[in-house]
Formats: C-alpha cells, sequence, structure tokens
C-alpha cells in the first residue's frame, strides 16, 4: 500500500485485509511511500494483532520522520521482492 489514511485505498486495504484473515489466508501487507504514514493506525495496528505480517519501508519512514518502531518490521525493497516473488496473489494499492 502506497497510499496514506486520508485516502479512499486505505479502508479497501483494510476491508481486504480483514476478509483475507476471516478465511484462513496468510496476509502480508507492506506499507511504502505514504503508506507508511498508515502503520500507527488503530485499523493496521488491529489486522496485525488478528495476524497480518507487517512490513513497511525504513526509507519512506525516515524520509517522513516517522519512527522506526515495533509497530512493524521495517525494511527495503528487497524484503517487497520476496514477497511477491513468494505469494500466490499479490494486490497493489497505489
Amino acid at each position: 500500500m502506497s497510499t496514506g489514511p486520508g485516502h479512499s485505498n486505505f479502508t479497501s486495504v483494510v476491508a481486504i485485509c480483514r476478509s483475507a484473515l476471516a478465511a484462513g489466508v496468510h496476509v502480508y501487507l507492506y506499507c511504502i511511500d505514504e503508506g507508511v504514514r498508515c502503520v500507527g493506525t488503530p485499523e493496521i495496528q488491529g489486522l496485525k494483532q488478528a495476524g497480518t505480517n507487517l512490513f513497511a519501508c525504513a526509507y519512506g519512514a525516515h524520509n517522513r520522520h516517522i519512527p522506526v518502531d515495533d509497530k512493524a518490521v521495517y525494511s527495503g525493497l528487497t524484503i517487497v521482492s520476496d514477497l511477491v516473488s513468494g505469494t500466490d496473489r499479490f494486490l497493489a494499492f497505489n
């Protein structure tokens, strides 16, 4: 997800992730660009508590003065590449 919490995609991402988790799907969410602003929201943290594997771009967080903490696994684009190559389905929200 590359959009911030004020974007309409935010609610779509949350709803899709909730539905997937309810269906027993392993969910991996990587927040990049403005999406790093979503990491600390109650909705995204709720997804994490429900079992979503939450990742965020360390570079994007640094550029936006967002602290790198335990709310997500902060990493680089190599992780995104690994996630995409190891998944059955990939959805991008820009």
